[in-house]
C-alpha cells in the first residue's frame, strides 16, 4: 500500500499527470477518495515552489551564453506580446482558473512556467496556482466519484 502512495505522490508531482493522474490512480488503487484528493493536492501544491526554485536556477546558470540568452529573450518577449493583454485583463484570477483545468497542458506545471516568464509577482503567484489545484483537486474528484457511481451501475450482479 505505501507504493500506491508514493506513485500518488509522484502522479503529482509530474507535469503530464499532476492530479488528473493521481486521485484517479490512488483511489482505483484503494485510496479513499478523500484521503486521494488531500495526498494529490498537497503534492500538486509543491509544484510552484519546486517550479520557480528550478527555473531560477536553471536560468542563472544557462543565461551565462549568449545563445541560451538570446533564445530566451526572444521567446518570453513573444509570450508577453501574445497573452499580455490576457493577463492585464484576468490578472491572477486568469492563471487561478487556467490551473484549475484539468485538461492536458493545464495545471500547475504550465501555470507556474507561465507565471515565472511573464514575470508575476511569485508570492502571489503561487498563492493563486495552489487555489487553481485545489479547484482541479474537487473537479478530477468529483468526476472520478460521479463516474465511479455511475460505473457501479453497470458492474452490480443482479439476481432475477
Amino acid at each position: 500500500m505505501i507504493r500506491t502512495y508514493l506513485i500518488t505522490v509522484l502522479l503529482s508531482l509530474i507535469p503530464i499527470s499532476e492530479l488528473r493522474g493521481s486521485i484517479p490512480y490512488a483511489y482505483f488503487n484503494g485510496i479513499p477518495l478523500w484521503l486521494s484528493f488531500i495526498i494529490g493536492v498537497i503534492a500538486n501544491a509543491m509544484v510552484p515552489f519546486i517550479g520557480f526554485l528550478f527555473f531560477n536556477t536553471l536560468h542563472i546558470l544557462l543565461d551565462k551564453w549568449n545563445f541560451y540568452h538570446n533564445l530566451f529573450e526572444k521567446t518570453v518577449a513573444r509570450a508577453r506580446n501574445k497573452v499580455g493583454e490576457k493577463v492585464r485583463k484576468y490578472g491572477l484570477l486568469g492563471l487561478m482558473l487556467f490551473v484549475a483545468i484539468p485538461l492536458p497542458i493545464t495545471g500547475a506545471w504550465t501555470g507556474t512556467i507561465g507565471a515565472w516568464v511573464l514575470g508575476l509577482d511569485r508570492k502571489r503567484s503561487i498563492l493563486f496556482i495552489i487555489l487553481g489545484v485545489l479547484t482541479a483537486g474537487i473537479i478530477v474528484s468529483t468526476v472520478v466519484y460521479t463516474g465511479a457511481g455511475i460505473a457501479s451501475l453497470f458492474t452490480k450482479k443482479v439476481d432475477i
